[in-house]
């Protein structure tokens, strides 16, 4: 039985935690007393205690985040209240800012703070000696030998021992393969937590492209890099582009997040060798007004960002997927509203419209007096209203964001909100109006079929918009019918007619290369 079970709540499946894989790979010798144990967000708090306990461990390490620090929360005092002589460690960014009053870090033996990697192991071997007992015993209890919060010291990315080789045939198969070539950020964006990670740390490249060559002999096909601002560094995201590309086989994805206004010539010649849709990149604008974006100390050159968009657009098969956020400080829906048609007009293939988060450690706080933010006081600590924004409003862009999701991003409707906003000055305002219509005609925003929004959308289009019933038809059955497997779909029917179920979709990436 192992005596350290390393232990995770991922949103989902089919997200293999980076992180245990990393706290795996540098235990060192207690690597073989230690094992890996994830769940997901979904399942029963009994279920994941119960096995847990099956491996009889004496240590539990946690990676909290905000996603699933409220199910941990429970499943940790559930193993306290199970086993009280269990040791709880915790680690992540959730437990590493403001830690007190915390109700799992209360309920936690010890908390490392920051980048645990290496620290995770110091700490184990302080807790295990080689008695194979714990050394905080005592007859009344156990005592603190450690501290209860730990901080963990940046650990030199040149002695990281490399997780790669911990990813399984199953998760290379069947899960997103997470990979990283730096870590930190250059940039001080006040929402964000990679703004406290300053410089950015590099791994040597010759030994990170090796890792990726033994991933890609195993038949890996998907990578996602984490890093914060892939394309910061030429030399040596040029170095990467150019080894994926001498390596290129079907089926080959790769994720990147990139500073929107960097964008050189030596980049960009490589980019353009990649296959349409093999390549995503995720961009973060989150604004495009000037006086918000100095509240939230962000940098960003819209024009050369403009350019940029032009050229992956137009020469280039690279999926962009980029990001507004809500709720800035600053920022009201009118605002928000030309950035948005502004970013349309740049033609992304998705907009991730995102909702302000207030996280641990972050400076956004600073604002909240003079802007009146009011966030959530539970995870994920959404904003709920500003001075500009009231209550009602943000829910009605909560509601936006959702519908815009499931809709524009899904890349199953893309002819038809073309017709949506034809002829508009605002593409922001037509799909507003669109959303509220539809908030009060469905009254949900989850669990909404496929045929149901098409048949929405042709219901919007020809009673409200006035649009010529044969056009409107034909132009979502032209984009129903992109994504191959699907049942006939009857526009021009009954509006109760009973509709085929949805099959299995394509990629959403794929979607968007399919001509329309």
């Amino acid at each position: 039985m192992p005596d350290i079970v390393l232990a995770t709540l991922n949103a989902k499946y089919i997200h293999a935690s980076f992180g245990l894989r990393y706290l795996m790979a540098n235990l060192g010798e207690l690597q073989d007393r230690a094992c890996i144990a994830e769940f997901v967000i979904n399942q029963q708090p009994l279920e994941i205690v119960e096995a847990i306990l099956t491996h009889q461990p004496r240590i539990v390490g946690f990676g909290v985040y905000i996603w699933n620090v409220e199910q941990t929360t429970e499943v940790v005092a559930l193993l306290k209240r199970i086993c009280p002589d269990l040791i709880i460690i915790l680690g992540g960014p959730e437990v590493s800012y403001e830690t007190q009053g915390q109700e799992i870090v209360a309920l936690a033996d010890h908390v490392i703070t920051g980048e645990a990697d290496v620290k995770f192991a110091d700490v184990c071997r302080s807790l295990l000696r080689d008695t194979d007992t714990p050394v905080c015993e005592a007859s009344e209890g156990r005592q603190a030998c450690l501290p209860h919060i730990i901080a963990a010291e940046l650990p030199p990315l040149t002695q990281l021992a490399s997780p790669y080789e911990l990813y399984t045939d199953e998760d290379l198969k069947n899960r997103v393969i997470y990979v990283e070539a730096s870590r930190g950020c250059p940039f001080t964006c006040e929402f964000c937590l990679s703004s406290l990670d300053i410089p950015v740390r590099a791994f040597p490249t010759e030994a990170f492209l090796a890792s990726m060559q033994r991933l890609l002999d195993r038949g890996a096909t998907q990578f996602k890099f984490v890093d914060r601002t892939f394309n910061l560094h030429l030399p040596t995201s040029s170095a990467i582009l150019q080894f994926f590309l001498d390596r290129w086989r079907e089926g080959l994805f790769l994720h990147f997040e990139m500073v929107p206004d960097r964008l050189p010539e030596q980049l960009r010649g490589l980019i353009k060798k990649f296959p349409a849709g093999a390549v995503q990149f995720e961009v973060g604008i989150q604004t495009f007004d000037e006086s918000t974006s100095k509240n939230i100390s962000r940098r960003q050159n819209l024009d050369r960002l403009a350019d940029n968009f032009r050229f992956l657009r137009e020469e280039t098969g690279v999926h962009i997927h980029a990001d507004l956020i809500v709720g800035l400080p600053g920022e009201g829906i009118e605002s928000f509203g030309r950035g948005f048609d502004r970013l349309v007009r740049l033609g992304p293939q998705e907009i991730q419209i995102g909702i302000l988060k207030r996280l641990r450690g972050t400076p956004i706080v600073r604002h909240d007096e003079e802007y009146r933010m009011i966030y959530a006081p539970h995870p994920p600590y959404e904003i709920l209203s500003t001075r500009e924004i009231p209550f009602a409003d943000l829910q009605r862009m909560r509601r936006f964001a959702r519908y815009w999701d499931i809709i524009a991003n899904s890349g199953h409707f893309t002819a038809t909100l073309q017709l949506l906003w034809q002829n508009a000055a605002s593409p922001f305002a037509e799909f507003l109006r669109f959303s509220d219509w539809l908030h009060t005609t469905l009254r949900r925003t989850h669990q909404i079929a496929l045929h149901v929004i098409a048949q929405v959308l042709f219901d919007y289009l020809t009673e409200e918009r006035g649009m010529d019933h044969e056009l409107t038809a034909s132009t979502l059955e032209a984009d129903w019918h992109r994504t191959p497997s699907r049942e006939a779909l009857n526009l021009r029917g009954r509006k109760d007619a009973q509709k085929s179920a949805v099959l299995r979709a394509a990629r959403r990436q794929s979607r968007h290369t399919q001509p329309v």
